[in-house]
């Protein structure tokens, strides 16, 4: 996939990091049709458009289920809860990841215990979860951040052996994959959120819990929806609360995903323009041999990461940071890891987010680039 090229109108300042009216754009017609069937039909909750975006869904990762829930830190608790995992057991969770993963761990009941990543990918790895594993440990939780998948396969063997259920959070990882799978196929559960910045976003809140197991997704339907029992309403076999996928944003999803391939690919064309045009000086993240990225945000490294940031929005460029404090630094989660985990530290005072978007143009690539490059030049303040 090529981009637009160069014009005098894409080379000007003012790009945001994101650019979600565009996607909407692209199927802005199907969006129509479905607001006016939810609406003339009055099924809001639950209903056929759920059933038909779980089957969707569930066949685009790869799996037999798919289970709407109401978000993606749900999922992971409702996970947690439908595998009996709750107060007493302990989850390994890495500590660059978005709050949520470690937050929806305190949720089910149990512990989070944090581990350091890879100084180059920024992931989870055999060599950094292996020691944090204990009697007490019940399941590892990764996470494919920025859309970058982990070595899966060591990952996959360590759970095996250890008799830990292995959890992806691939939240951020829509469409990645690991030798040809996707995200979401390869442990127990794959937990997604459709939060409308996610490469595949929905209108508001939105999650799924898709996985192999039906028994599973069915204990997954049932607590999120007050613990009943499949066609039987006023049963309620388990202690459940709310949270479902209302038909509204489920159609919103099912419009938009035939359209999610095409743009990671757009998202994978930006990176390589990208990586063709900022110094050595910028830093990528690095991709392990054997993944495709979904690049849900494009991150480099960076000295004087905030002066630089600065420097850009006064250029009219938008940058974020995920995260600037890691889990373990936050308040409430300080006392779930024993030891420094140096990488993530390091990491999250360097790390910047650039715009990245499927309808990015050349232009503003070649413009946010050319402004990152003197930024860091003048930070450095060598060539």
């Amino acid at each position: 996939m090529r981009l637009t090229q160069p014009s005098e109108t894409d080379a000007r300042p003012g790009v945001p990091l994101i650019d979600l009216a565009a996607m909407s754009t692209d199927v802005r017609s199907t969006l129509e049709l479905a607001w006016q069937e939810t609406t003339t039909t009055s099924s809001f909750i639950g209903g056929q458009r759920v059933e038909e975006f779980e089957e969707q869904w569930a066949r685009y990762c790869g799996t037999s289920c798919a289970a709407g829930v109401a978000n993606g830190t749900d999922a992971i608790e409702l996970t947690l809860r439908a595998l009996g995992i709750g107060p007493g057991d302990e989850v390994i969770v890495p500590a660059n990841s978005f709050i949520a993963t470690a937050e929806a761990v305190l949720a089910a009941g149990a512990s989070v215990r944090f581990v350091d990543v890879d100084p180059e990918t920024l992931l989870a790895t055999p060599e950094t979860v292996q020691p944090a594993i204990n009697r007490r440990t019940a399941a590892v939780v990764v996470v494919p951040l920025y859309g970058n998948m982990p070595a899966m396969d060591g990952i996959m063997r360590l759970a095996s052996t250890s008799n830990l259920a292995l959890i992806e959070d691939a939240a951020q990882a829509h469409g990645a994959t690991w030798r040809g799978k996707k995200a979401g196929s390869f442990g127990i559960a794959g937990c997604f959120s459709f939060y409308p910045g996610k490469n595949l976003g929905a209108f508001g809140d939105a999650g799924a819990v898709v996985t192999n197991d039906a028994m599973l997704a069915d204990r997954v339907r049932s607590l999120g929806n007050h613990g009943r029992r499949a066609g039987a309403s006023h049963v309620h076999e388990l202690v459940g609360r709310n949270s479902r996928l209302d038909a509204l944003q489920a159609a919103v999803l099912s419009a938009k995903l035939p359209l999610l391939d095409h743009w990671n690919q757009a998202r994978r064309a930006a990176m390589a323009i990208y990586h063709s045009l900022l110094r050595p000086a910028v830093r990528r993240v690095a991709l392990n041999d054997g993944a495709t990225s979904a690049h849900h945000q494009n991150v480099v490294r960076v000295p004087e990461r905030d002066r630089i940031r600065e420097a850009l929005a006064r250029q009219g460029i938008e940058t974020g940071v995920h995260y600037p404090i890691p889990c373990h630094r936050q308040g409430p989660y300080q006392a779930f890891t024993d030891d420094p985990l140096p990488v993530v530290e390091l990491a999250a005072s360097e790390i910047l987010s650039l715009p990245l978007f499927p309808h990015i143009t050349y232009g503003q690539i070649e413009y946010v680039s050319s402004c990152v490059n003197d930024a860091v030049w003048a930070a450095s303040g060598d060539d």
